[in-house]
Parts: structure tokens; C-alpha cells; sequence
């Protein structure tokens, strides 16, 4: 066989090879009815040839001739922040068995490419989009354009069900009310506490959370003890936050005995920070953060989290875009789902150490 302008198996290889048409090769390979007209040796020939060729069928050319690309804009704000990664293996598992394919967009926390890649999705004419939201999330002209199109959205971490775009939430304030009842049931009662950027849509809510928790065990944070991580947009700028606040924390003057970080990468900071400055997790301090995600697990100690069940979302957000693509237009259901959060108990966190942290001479 002489050598292919392309580097994929075709139908009209497969045919040469057997020595049968390319219509036939074609019905008995796409199982066509007309298929069972073909003898059965003259079948089982075409299969192994074409086995043995490495053929595989040519989606791009089928989704042409349906008028249907198969495939769903998945766009995520950083995938280098370990908060997307289980999600879009959530998608990525619900579109499988329906044989559509992500067309994954990384934002990287910037705005720019945020609406070049919503824009890039409508011309490939994906069939749906799923959005990770953050701070870099607006609701743009672009949005708009995707509703005209009819193409299904779902939103994972904003509510935009106002807009008719079914969403997918954590119970931030029960997820933060839980964090700081653990610290309060070990006993601790001087705790500082790291609020989320501002710009994030988390970071209200969950501060809600722990302050309507603190009112109800009549705990009052030290103003001195409460900061706020900056709206950079890095994806290492929560764990720098975390260890940078550490050393600001050690050095405010007030004690405590407790840190309840906005999320798992700032606790990590914080637990660097601190293991710098010679003190012990959680003998000296204990830490809490938010969001479970793998290296909260895999730390030494595990850090104490509120876990958010990020691969399910991920599978329900794809589940619901499903629906939608096989809705007929106008009659998609839509939905919003706010997720229960639920502690995760690591070695983390302990009871209170009897002299609060402060900062320890090196050796």
C-alpha cells in the first residue's frame, strides 16, 4: 500500500487492502442495516483488515454530515489551581458514555482570555458549556451570545439561575459554620482567621459562615487576627498568602492557639510558615482550611478541611448539559443545586496548645 497523504486509516485504504468498494467497506463497518446483505465472510474479511489496518471511524466526518460536533466547551479559571482538577474528571466521566468530547479552555485567572475562549467555544460550535467560575467570571456580551445560540450552560460556583443558566454551588456558609465549630469543640477560642480575596464569590458567604458560627459560641475574632488574602491573580498566591500571614500573625502580638484558612493552599501556606518559624501542626497551632483537594490530603500532617464533592459536581454539571443538548429548544430544565459540605478530621488540628503560638528560636 503506498504511503498515505494523511497519518489516519481510511476507508478507502481499508478498501484496497480487502479489494471490496468503499460503499461496502463503509456499510459493513458503520453497521448499517444493508450490512446483513453482505455475506458474512465477506464481513468478517473487511472487520479483520481493517483490525489489522488500525482503522478507527472518522467522528469529525460523521458529526459533519449529523450537523452535530459531539463535543462541550469546558472553560476553567486555572487549571494549575487543584480545585479544577477533580471537577473536569466529574465532566469528563459524564460525557464519556454519550460519546461527547471537552474541549477544554484554561482562563489562567485572566479576563482576556476568559472572553476570547467563550467567544473560541461558540466557533467550533460546541454543543454545550460548562464554566468553572472564579473572580476573573463576569457576565459578558459573549454570555448573551451563547444564550441566543440556544447552546446549554451551566455555571459551577455562581447562581445565575436569574439568567436562566443552571448552577452548581457549595453551601459556603454551613461550609465555613462547620470549620470553625470543629476549632470550637477542641477548645479553641483565640483563632485567627484568613478571609478569601474579595474579588472571589466564595469569600463573603463563607465569612458569613464563620461569623454567624462565632456568634452563636460567643467567640469574637481579634481584628488584629483577621486578614485577607489579595486579589492576585497567581495561582501560588494562596499558599504565599498563607506563609507570608504567618509570619505576620506570630509577629501581631495577639495569641491564638488556631488558624482557619480560606482554603486548602493558604492553609498550606500557613503551615509552612509557621513549621519556619519552629513551631509544631498541631501541637503549637492548629490549622483548618477548605475545599479537600489532594495536597490537603497527601501533607504532612494531613490538613483538617471542609470537603467540597468537586468530581460529583463535575459529573452533575455534565449530566444536566446532556439534557439540555437532547431537550428540545426552549424546554431544558433549569437547574440549581447548592452541594452539602462535610468535615474532613486530618492531623491538622488538635486541642489547644496551653502556651498560644508564638514564634520559636531557631536553632
Amino acid at each position: 500500500m503506498g504511503q498515505r497523504k494523511s497519518g489516519h486509516v481510511t476507508l478507502h485504504d481499508v478498501a484496497r487492502a480487502c479489494g471490496y468498494s468503499v460503499s461496502t467497506v463503509s456499510i459493513v463497518l458503520s453497521e448499517a442495516p444493508l450490512s446483513q446483505n453482505v455475506a458474512a465472510s465477506t464481513r468478517t474479511q473487511i472487520r479483520e483488515v481493517a483490525q489489522r489496518l488500525g482503522y478507527h471511524p472518522d467522528a469529525y466526518a460523521r458529526s459533519l454530515r449529523r450537523r452535530r460536533s459531539l463535543t462541550v466547551g469546558v472553560l476553567a479559571y486555572d487549571l494549575s489551581d487543584p480545585f479544577c482538577i477533580p471537577i473536569v474528571q466529574g465532566i469528563q466521566s459524564g460525557l464519556q458514555p454519550a460519546s461527547y468530547v471537552p474541549l477544554l479552555m484554561d482562563a489562567q485567572t485572566q479576563r482576556k482570555h476568559f472572553d476570547s475562549y467563550l467567544k473560541l467555544i461558540l466557533e467550533r460550535r460546541a454543543e454545550g458549556v460548562i464554566v468553572i467560575a472564579s473572580w476573573v467570571f463576569e457576565e459578558t456580551n459573549l454570555l448573551a451570545d451563547i444564550e441566543k445560540n440556544h447552546v446549554p450552560i451551566v455555571i459551577l460556583g455562581r447562581d445565575l439561575t436569574r439568567r436562566k443558566i443552571s448552577s452548581l454551588l457549595i453551601d459556603n456558609e454551613t461550609g465555613g459554620a462547620l470549620a470553625l465549630r470543629h476549632l470550637i469543640e477542641l477548645g479553641h477560642r483565640n483563632i485567627a482567621v484568613i478571609r478569601g480575596p474579595e474579588e472571589m464569590f466564595d469569600s463573603e458567604p463563607r465569612w458569613t459562615g464563620i461569623r454567624r458560627q462565632a456568634a452563636q459560641s460567643g467567640i469574637k475574632f481579634d481584628p488584629r487576627l483577621t486578614f485577607q488574602l489579595p486579589g492576585v491573580l497567581d495561582p501560588t498566591s494562596g499558599f504565599e498568602g498563607g506563609r507570608a500571614l504567618a509570619r505576620t500573625m506570630l509577629d501581631a502580638g495577639p495569641p491564638f492557639t488556631a488558624v482557619l484558612a480560606f482554603d486548602d493552599l493558604t492553609a498550606l501556606g500557613v503551615m509552612r510558615g509557621m513549621s519556619e518559624a519552629g513551631l509544631r501542626i498541631p501541637q503549637d497551632c492548629s490549622i483548618v482550611g477548605f475545599d479537600d483537594v489532594l495536597p490537603a490530603a497527601v501533607a504532612t500532617p494531613g490538613i483538617t478541611t471542609v470537603h467540597q464533592p468537586l468530581q460529583q459536581m463535575g459529573l452533575l454539571a455534565a449530566q444536566w448539559t446532556l439534557e439540555a443538548i437532547e431537550a428540545h429548544e426552549g424546554t431544558a430544565t433549569v437547574h440549581r443545586h447548592r452541594a452539602v459540605p462535610e468535615l474532613v478530621v486530618r492531623g491538622s488540628t488538635g486541642p489547644p496548645a496551653k502556651a498560644p503560638a508564638q514564634r520559636k528560636a531557631r536553632t
